[in-house]
């Protein structure tokens, strides 16, 4: 597909600002995708401007037709949102987004804590799903957050105002 929307062209196969491909992301280990902050805009992007990314492209009317018209791309967005999963400690089981039992307990300790930067991707990642054609998953998503976790093992590490952000991260 050829495209001037830089999102479309980077999961098409293109590159990001660093030169970085999408496959090349997500093949990183949990240790580095924890480091680097620069390549989660590109991953999930959203029409909202990143304060950490200037070079991070917004979501446009073309990019949700391109993602709306193309398999393709809403599969390799699938396959992100899979990995991602993973490095939280979570995995779909049923249909649903669930906690996995052998992963959560080491993964939540990188990012189940008050004000952690990860709290800011999980809204990111809910958006960008929402956005781009896969509700049903920014919803499962977000009712695993706020039923499971936030109610559950991160009751005491989840504030008020993140589970606000998570409440309305899924557009309409």
């Amino acid at each position: 597909m050829s495209s001037s929307d830089l999102i479309v062209q980077f999961y098409s196969g293109g590159r990001d600002h660093a030169g970085r491909t999408l496959d090349a992301i997500l093949a990183w280990d949990d240790d580095r995708l924890e480091a680097v902050h620069d390549y989660i805009q590109w991953v999930f992007p959203s029409r909202q401007p990143s304060g950490v990314n200037p070079f991070a492209p917004l979501v446009s009317d073309e990019t949700v037709r391109a993602f709306e018209r193309d398999p393709v791309l809403r599969g390799r967005l699938a396959r992100a949102f899979e990995r991602m999963l993973r490095f939280y400690g979570l995995c779909v089981r049923d249909g649903r987004v669930a906690i996995d039992d052998h992963a959560f307990p080491s993964r939540s300790r990188a990012w189940l804590a008050s004000g952690n930067h990860n709290h800011l991707r999980l809204t990111r990642i809910m958006d960008c799903l929402s956005t781009l054609g896969m509700r049903a998953e920014a919803l499962a998503l977000q009712r695993c957050l706020i039923e499971d976790i936030a109610a559950g093992p991160g009751k005491a590490r989840i504030t008020p105002r993140t589970i606000d952000f998570w409440s309305r991260a899924v557009s309409a």
